[in-house]
């Protein structure tokens, strides 16, 4: 039982820091210019992705760890 606790409070804690986190990183977009102009050049197509990778990878990584434990 105790081990059930301790597994929902821990994905507990990452869900809600998670959600903590994204709203805090939220940004407005900015506002096109009034004449009707491009703001500048495109982005390049090979920027990285934005943050979320992160979290898929520490997600990927306690998910793994939680499926070696679990069959010994």
């Amino acid at each position: 039982m105790k081990k059930r606790v301790n597994i929902f409070l821990l994905s507990f804690l990452f869900v809600f820091f998670c959600s903590v986190n994204n709203a805090f990183a939220q940004k407005q977009p900015p506002q096109p210019p009034p004449s009707g102009k491009s703001a500048g050049p495109a982005p390049n197509p090979g920027l990285p992705i934005n943050g979320g990778v992160l979290y898929l990878l520490a997600s990927g990584i306690l998910y793994g760890v939680f499926e070696l434990r679990k069959k010994k």
